[in-house]
């Protein structure tokens, strides 16, 4: 665009803000709202930079219940289905059909046509829940003896869920994506005789491991029962969901729930298994209580939350973000709409070409997403962006930076979100008011990104497994970038200085130290492991149950947290120096060549190396620039491209202040995407190193001189 142009153009967003400011400013209270995000919005109890750090309004005590004398899952959804009977609970979209797509490459892929939402309303879901529950009983199911379910997240899951919880059969959760040994491994620790599955899951994962679960006596395949299925071991019983509701819909089994089944507080609700980032997984015993704790404590971080909304779910609902997510939204009459990362929007990979995706036709207006969702986005979008015109190019940057300045300061930007982002913002729907980000840290350039291009505000949470994923979410009226937010009225906080990685609570400017949080939404520790539970919990003089992160954080002045660091990830290399693996990782994220990369140091070495999973399109545009050419394997194996690659991650290591001894000098692009199906990250797109590290033996010895 010429100068010109541009100075027009600029002239023009000038005289349209010196017209409509002043009104806009009287009307909006624009003021009030950037005060209100400044606020103070946790300190400490006692005045210590230690801690505890509690949010401003559970100062005297934190809080535990959503309602009163609603105290367990069962009496939740109890309460949901008298306020919300005839409201939409669960939806799950019709399959019009299905057909194989053959790729330019010879690949098949898989395509669907989905047609529209089919829903239950709150009093379907309860009767069917009652009934499953019911049937499980009858099937030889009994009060507070483990019941496993392995399965994609979907409607029946909820429903199985519910049933559990109303009959007090601990649930046991396993992601799918888990591999055999580990599976196992959970079935048998916890000494299930029955399990709730799919068909797929069944003949694909269950079926090789039948063998080493001895106990196993019952599966109950939530969709259509497979027609034959030899070799399964003698004495296992394959039931389908309907035929088990069919059982618990008869007199003499649906009268057998008595008051002296029903669940309390203190019982085990959930035993969820870990996606094992670090070895085998644990199984965290989580109680009614605790779950409860921590949904009271999300949902009081999300405005105006009610039965007028819609979420998404299509994350793992064997992970503790996306099952809180969805039983906040339960306990408040929301409905959900079930998903699948393939199906999502109008471009995922099973969604045909011209049909429409899940959110086009769902239009959500919540949704939890992991970092690397977010990413993925972020990266599509301005790929396309560099794509446009110059002229097109130009006027998005100039709005996007034009937001960004007036975000900054509390303003909105309503002339900005109807010309220029509204296309970017359909890509969810359209009417998205929150977006909830967890699992791992998200980089300033994503949240800023969707903050400006979605058009909704982005709670960015803290929280683990072992305090049923509730810790901290980001006030949604504070758009700064890189920090967590405050404690939840349902959590408190303290810092542990941890002398070797030089962290202390008396650090300057601000209080650094080992996050332990302590509230009733600290699990009740790991299941079959004294040892393990010794060592990351304990119980104050005044009876709280804590859990020791293994987090780095540190306190700012408005009582927010930012995560700055992890033990585990803490390398010291052979000259003394300290790198934090998480910190360099975060960094080289954003730079636009990179999908996915590890940091790896050895403490014999002087110096970082790389695995990295580049972008296919940036790097396939970069090997035609340097002349380079073959297959995409042949692209990440050639050693001028691991050059280029690395002079360009140098580049963006000293534009993100890294120091010298933190930047990678020796990197091995890897042309196979790191997904939980490799093994190689966890479900929730964690990093498993340990894996990581065995996968890339070869090429760590190489980069280090062994060969």
């Amino acid at each position: 665009m010429s100068p010109l142009l541009l100075q027009v153009f600029r002239s023009v967003v000038w005289v349209y803000s010196v017209i409509t400011f002043l009104p806009w400013y009287l009307l909006s209270g624009a003021s009030g709202r950037l005060a209100y995000a400044k606020r103070v919005k946790a300190r400490s109890v006692s005045g210590n930079p230690a801690g505890s750090y509690r949010a401003v309004n559970s100062q005297q005590k934190l809080v535990s219940l959503l309602h009163e004398g609603v105290d367990t899952l069962d009496k939740v959804f109890e309460y949901a289905v008298v306020h919300f009977p005839q409201r939409d609970c669960l939806g799950t979209r019709e399959l019009l059909s299905e057909e194989d797509e053959i790729q330019p490459n010879g690949k098949v892929f898989k395509k669907v046509i989905l047609g529209d939402y089919n829903w239950l309303s709150y009093e379907d879901t309860f009767h069917l829940s009652q009934r499953f529950g019911s049937g499980l009983a009858a099937l030889g199911q009994k009060p507070l003896c483990n019941i496993a379910i392995f399965c994609e997240t979907r409607a029946e899951w909820i429903i199985a869920a519910q049933a559990c919880f109303m009959y007090n059969f601990p649930l046991v959760t396993l992601y799918s994506t888990l591999g055999g040994a580990a599976i196992a491994h959970g079935l048998n620790e916890t000494e299930v005789t029955h399990i709730i599955t799919s068909k797929d899951l069944l003949q694909s994962r269950l079926k090789a491991i039948l063998m080493d679960v001895p106990r196993l006596k019952h599966i109950i395949v939530v969709d259509k029962k497979p027609k034959s299925l030899p070799d399964l071991p003698r004495g296992i019983m394959v039931h389908n969901m309907a035929a088990v509701q069919e059982l618990g819909a008869k007199p003499e089994n649906s009268k057998a729930h008595t008051h002296s089944l029903c669940p309390v507080p203190s019982d085990i609700a959930v035993i969820m298994y870990t996606s094992g980032s670090t070895g085998i997984p644990k199984g965290v015993m989580i109680s009614h209580s605790n779950i409860i704790a921590g949904i009271t404590g999300m949902a009081e971080r999300i405005p105006n939350l009610n039965e007028n909304d819609t979420y998404i779910g299509y994350l793992p609902l064997a992970h503790v973000l996306e099952l809180s997510a969805e039983l906040v939204c339960v306990s408040h009459g929301c409905r959900i709409g079930y998903s699948s990362p393939q199906t999502l929007a109008d471009q995922s990979s099973k969604i045909k070409k011209g049909s429409k995706g899940d959110t086009s036709m769902l239009r959500p207006t919540l949704m939890a997403a992991v970092p690397e969702i977010m990413d993925r986005i972020y990266k599509n979008v301005m790929t396309k962006v560099e794509e446009m015109s110059s002229v097109q190019k130009t006027l998005f940057v100039l709005a996007y930076n034009y937001k960004m300045e007036q975000i900054s300061k509390g303003y909105n930007t309503p002339l900005c979100d109807r010309l220029v982002f509204r296309k970017v913002r359909s890509l969810l729907g359209g009417n998205m008011r929150v977006l909830l980000s967890g699992g791992a840290p998200l980089s300033a350039a994503t949240q800023r990104f969707m903050n400006i291009c979605f058009c909704c505000p982005v709670g960015q949470g803290y929280g683990l497994t072992e305090t049923c994923g509730a810790g901290t979410i980001s006030d949604l009226a504070d758009y700064s970038t890189g920090r967590v937010g405050a404690p939840l009225v349902c959590s408190e906080f303290m810092l542990k200085d941890w002398e070797e990685g030089g962290y202390f609570s008396t650090d300057k400017p601000n209080p650094r130290g080992e996050i332990l949080i302590g509230g009733p939404n600290v699990t009740m520790g790991y299941y079959k492991n004294e040892q393990k539970n010794r060592e990351d919990f304990f119980v104050d003089v005044n009876g709280q149950r804590w859990f020791c992160t293994g987090d780095i954080g540190e306190f700012h002045p408005d009582g927010c947290l930012k995560i700055i660091d992890r033990k585990k990830d803490l390398v010291k290399l052979q000259a003394g120096e300290y790198v934090s693996l998480g910190k360099v990782e975060a960094v080289l994220k954003n730079c636009s060549l990179i999908d996915n990369i590890c940091a790896y140091a050895n403490s014999e070495e002087s110096y970082v190396i790389g695995f990295v999973v580049p972008n296919q399109k940036q790097l396939t545009a970069l090997a035609e620039q340097k002349g380079i050419r073959g297959s995409w394997e042949e692209i990440c194996n050639h050693a001028e491209m691991e050059k280029e690659v690395l002079r360009i991650i140098t580049d963006a290591a000293i534009t993100g202040k890294l120091e010298r001894f933190e930047i990678p000098k020796k990197i091995r692009l890897s042309a196979e995407p790191w997904t939980p199906e490799t093994g190689l990250v966890t479900d929730a797109f964690k990093l498993k190193r340990k894996e990581l590290k065995t996968h890339y033996q070869d090429d760590i010895e190489r980069m280090y001189g062994g060969k």
